[in-house]
């Protein structure tokens, strides 16, 4: 199995990264909870999701995800022009969070994954 197949990344805004860390589970941002699974990336596709649904969002943070943590709540689904996201169909422990950090982009402008 790939890195990109074992870990994905959340995007967060602080006060949901907050969450996080205080509650030690992340239940889902609005659009999450909307569509009944909580949104992912791959390390391919995070750039693309953060210029398309934050654009202009400051105090972002990237979560890593390692995706066996969540064993059969994760599903991989088509969505953005066809292609396979992961998508986690139960709320978003931090247990399974191996790595978070302030979003963060590289001299090309993609996001820096934690």
């Amino acid at each position: 199995m790939s890195e990109l197949e074992v870990l994905a990344y959340k995007v967060l805004t602080a006060e949901q990264m907050n969450v996080l860390l205080t509650d030690g589970v992340f239940l889902g941002a609005p659009i999450d909870l909307a569509d009944g699974y909580i949104h992912l990336s791959t390390a391919e596709q995070v750039t693309e999701t953060v210029n398309k649904h934050f654009a202009g969002q400051t105090g972002l943070h990237v979560a890593a995800v390692d995706l066996t943590a969540l064993g059969t709540a994760v599903k991989w689904e088509p969505s953005r022009g066809g292609q396979l996201f992961p998508h986690i169909y139960a709320p978003l422990p931090l247990s399974a969070v191996t790595a978070h950090r302030p979003l963060a982009r590289d001299a090309d402008g993609a996001v820096v994954l934690p």
